[in-house]
């Protein structure tokens, strides 16, 4: 009988984020300071050959869904080549990247000739010279081309992942929401979280996703849950009516949505994070080539798995019951 993936809190897990990298060639700033930052050595990250061996384990414990994140993953040379390993794993069915953008026009059809099946691009504003501020030198039209890239080689659903920041970009959702009526594209709305933040800089910053469907309103826009998007994960969808497209909240925060939580995290330098927003870590690199032991500790890390992250608990300044990570989003995988 097949072992699965199911902590203790029934929550069966059939979805890795996997990070490649802890680098990237934008600083946005809420993700990164603008200097400062330490990398892991190459030398520290796991191989391809050492992800493909984690991911056939996680694949016969029922694991199908896979995204590849970073850092910027496109930074990581030959990622294609990672992406045709792990698609030739027999129960893998999905391969989704999330990327800033600005390499990905150019490495699309290599990309989706590999396997990938998916793709998430960042982008937190519409406006060139604000774009370039909050990825501090970011292009737009890069990141405009990937979009339309990804629409040639037939990576469906396209999403766009937008980081909702209060006095920043929040004068642009309706521009956002606008461009699901036009064009079959989802737009996610995220809200801006504490990962790896030691001061509360980040308060200053945070809005509640309501706000999105109060500018819905507020235009005359009439709206309705949406239960068809693929590989939605936390985001709860809605459409515009007539809309092409539509739109996704995700918001940690003020509607938490750990109670459906399917993912592990896989870190560039080898750690199984079974919560984003906490601690705990386990090292999976010393247990390669022994796949008793590194089952044995996948579910070691479910076991530990809380019911939720607590993230609400920080923004009202309470106390939490355990430790968050000091790593930055970046150092994780988004």
């Amino acid at each position: 009988m097949q072992r699965l993936l199911i902590d203790r809190f029934g929550r069966k897990h059939d979805y890795l984020r996997i990070s490649v990298t802890d680098r990237c060639n934008l600083r946005c700033v809420y993700c990164m300071p603008e200097e400062g930052m330490e990398f892991e050595p190459e030398e520290r990250l796991l191989s391809f050959e050492e992800i493909t061996e984690v991911v056939r384990v996680l694949a016969g414990l029922g694991v199908r869904k896979l995204r590849i994140t970073g850092g910027e993953p496109l930074v990581r040379k030959n990622l294609e080549q990672l992406i045709a390993m792990l698609s030739a794993i027999p129960g893998i069915e999905d391969i989704a990247l999330t990327t800033n953008g600005i390499f990905f026009a150019s490495r699309a059809e290599k990309l989706r000739a590999a396997g990938l099946t998916r793709v998430n691009i960042s982008l937190d504003s519409l406006k060139a010279d604000r774009f370039s501020l909050i990825t501090r030198g970011g292009n737009i039209k890069r990141v405009l081309e990937s979009i339309e890239a990804a629409y040639r080689m037939g990576l469906a659903p396209i999403k766009l992942n937008v980081v909702l920041m209060k006095g920043l970009n929040d004068d642009e959702i309706e521009d956002f929401l606008q461009m699901t009526v036009e064009r079959a594209i989802q737009v996610r709305f995220i809200e801006y979280m504490p990962i790896g933040h030691n001061d509360e800089a980040w308060k200053a910053r945070y809005l509640s996703l309501s706000t999105v469907l109060e500018r819905c309103e507020q235009r005359g826009w009439k709206f309705a849950p949406s239960e068809n998007v693929y590989g939605n994960g936390p985001s709860q969808n809605y459409r515009i009516e007539g809309a092409l497209g539509s739109f996704g909240l995700i918001h940690p925060i003020s509607d938490h949505f750990c109670e459906t939580c399917n993912r592990l995290r896989l870190t560039a330098d080898g750690n199984i994070k079974p919560c984003l927003y906490w601690s705990h870590e386990f090292n999976v690199r010393t247990y390669i080539g022994d796949k008793q032991a590194m089952e044995d500790l996948f579910f070691r890390a479910l076991d530990i798995k809380p019911q939720n992250h607590e993230m609400a608990q920080a923004l009202m300044n309470e106390d939490q019951s355990h430790n968050p990570t000091e790593r930055r989003m970046s150092q994780i995988g988004g």
